[in-house]
């Protein structure tokens, strides 16, 4: 079973949005924008070991408004253990492929995907060797 391991709050203004989750729950944030190559904050949201998951703030690419615009809202993604599995079984579900694999260099494969209805996620598979 793959659970959610990360999500990702798409922002028109990021630091404004950095602004918001720390008054409004007390996140910190990590810059993680060389790593990503655009606007990215690494969210924590809570202890190491406590319930819940981490996250990011990134830059949304484009208005976020009307059929084809960027996602207006959070992208959940899941940890799975064998990525090119996992996106056949995306597919064979009836899903469909949003921005394909791609390297995090150093650090692990990554992609998302529209589910039946429309909903984008992600997948993430660890691998240190990816480039």
């Amino acid at each position: 079973m793959n659970r959610p391991i990360h999500f990702e709050i798409h922002a028109d203004d990021v630091q404004r949005a950095r602004a918001f989750y720390e008054a409004a729950f007390g996140w910190t944030f990590e810059d993680w924008t060389p790593v990503a190559g655009v606007p990215y904050l690494g969210a924590i949201t809570g202890e190491e070991g406590s319930p819940g998951i981490n996250g990011a703030i990134l830059q949304r690419g484009v208005p976020g408004a009307g059929p084809g615009a960027a996602v207006n809202g959070a992208v959940l993604t899941m940890g799975v253990d064998d990525y090119d599995s996992a996106e056949r079984r995306i597919m064979d579900a009836g899903g469909e492929v949003a921005l394909p694999k791609q390297a995090i260099t150093g650090m692990a494969w990554q992609g998302y995907y529209l589910d039946t209805e429309g909903n984008v996620f992600g997948i993430h598979q660890r691998d240190e060797t990816a480039k």
